[in-house]
């Protein structure tokens, strides 16, 4: 009966062994885990400057005594722009400090959103948006030419410092896709002329024009309205006979 049972279990063992997979490592353009190095560590000093003070100031006071951790996220948002778009690790200790938390609870957060960026960038920060919708919309070419015309990877920083690239998911303009963000604009409806444009005149610090690139203001159907184009039904239209006054 033991032999069994050892065979038992040893027929157990071999099955579940067999079922362990691995896969390849996951990449990802996200700093998650602190490394100490030459911009970016605790000897540099952080301080907000004397007008990003008075916005301190004006956010602390959204929130209720007991609650002002939950200025938390406009904060690092806040050290963040300041930083020149990304977020050293002095800034979240100040965080900390003006929030009187332990370290740990900003570094949660600031791992967590991909909104804030943990390492140096350059003054054009290029998000790009893959997901579904975009891809069916040609933004492996939108991609494609954003690199080339930057010569920057994607999660690095172009040769002459002025631009990075990254990846992202779905930045909510679907109906407009493809679309990248710069910075904190959207430009939307993109052709590859479009990309190119828009690339060469960031590199002369110029502003592209922000929203749809197809010519329509918003979201609204390219070929005109689609649903409500009649004139709205009065009072009581459609009501049973039953049920009007």
């Amino acid at each position: 009966m033991l032999s069994s049972l050892r065979t038992g279990v040893q027929g157990v063992w071999r099955a579940a062994s067999r079922s362990i997979q691995t896969s390849s490592a996951l990449q990802h353009d996200s700093l998650f885990v602190h490394r100490d190095t030459p911009e970016d560590n605790p000897d540099i000093p952080f301080e907000f400057s004397e007008a990003n003070k008075k916005r301190v100031e004006a956010l602390l006071g959204i929130y209720p005594e007991g609650h002002k951790r939950g200025a938390m996220i406009p904060l690092l948002d806040l050290a963040q722009r300041q930083a020149g778009g990304w977020l050293p690790i002095s800034a979240m200790h100040k965080v900390a400090e003006i929030l009187k938390l332990p370290r740990m609870r900003v570094y949660e957060v600031a791992t967590f959103y991909t909104m804030f960026i943990r390492r140096p960038i350059g003054k054009y920060h290029i998000q790009v948006c893959t997901t579904t919708p975009c891809w069916l919309r040609g933004s492996d070419a939108i991609l494609k030419a954003l690199t080339e015309g930057t010569q920057c990877h994607v999660g690095g920083n172009s040769p002459c410092g002025k631009f990075s690239i990254s990846e992202v998911e779905c930045l909510g303009a679907c109906v407009n896709a493809p679309m990248i963000q710069v910075n904190d604009d959207y430009y939307e409806d993109l052709s590859v002329d479009d990309t190119k444009e828009i690339i060469e005149k960031l590199k002369r610090d110029e502003k592209p024009k922000a929203g749809p690139r197809s010519g329509r203001f918003a979201s609204e159907p390219l070929g005109g309205l689609t649903s409500l184009t009649e004139e709205p039904t009065g009072p009581g239209f459609g009501l049973q006979p039953g049920l009007k006054a």
